[in-house]
């Protein structure tokens, strides 16, 4: 049950309706305010972490891959959770990540902000980090990312990618308004 003044939604049965490796549907029985019954799906996921990898020059390292539910690729910074649906450590996931998809390994990680990532329809949350003091190596991709790519992008051609819809990902445009929210807050 849920809600700003207190219980606005009874969870009043729950079934899972389907599962794989990275997710879980459940479907809940809930009783809303007024008594009304209804049915809510859910997807369930792990929790992620997500990367913004900066160089000393404000370069922001992204990655870009296919996604199959809409069909093309996009750029996006380093993200994922642990395998098998297991809950890790967000410190720890976000360090692997940003090896694994982009061979780089960080000096310094600092934690930005906590993102939701479709509340309407998904318990997954994630923690995003700015990854400073970079040192570069080969990357470990899974099997599974064998089509990710990765490209160096400075800040005005970042934002001039999301002007034009060559960056839609709603994790990573949230994620940068993290990351120039820690800079305003820095340069203060």
């Amino acid at each position: 049950m849920i809600g700003e003044a207190g219980r606005v939604i009874e969870q009043i049965s729950t079934r899972q309706v389907y599962a794989n490796n990275w997710m879980t549907v459940r479907e809940d029985g809930i009783r809303l305010p007024d008594g009304t019954e209804g049915v809510y799906g859910v997807v369930d996921k792990p929790t992620y972490a997500l990367v913004v990898p900066r160089d000393d020059d404000g370069g922001l390292h992204l990655v870009e891959q296919f996604r199959y539910p809409v069909g093309e690729r996009r750029w996006e910074f380093p993200a994922g959770t642990a395998p098998d649906r297991a809950e890790a450590d967000p410190a720890e996931l976000a360090v692997r990540e940003l090896v694994e998809e982009t061979g780089l390994a960080a000096t310094t990680m600092t934690f930005l902000g906590m993102l939701d990532v479709a509340p309407g329809m998904s318990s997954q949350r994630g923690h995003v980090y700015l990854a400073t003091g970079l040192i570069a190596g080969p990357p470990q991709r899974e099997h599974q990312e064998q089509d990710m790519r990765s490209s160096w992008f400075t800040a005005g051609e970042f934002e001039e990618l999301v002007r034009t819809g060559g960056i839609t990902d709603a994790q990573t445009l949230a994620a940068y308004a993290l990351l120039r929210l820690h800079d305003d807050r820095r340069a203060r």
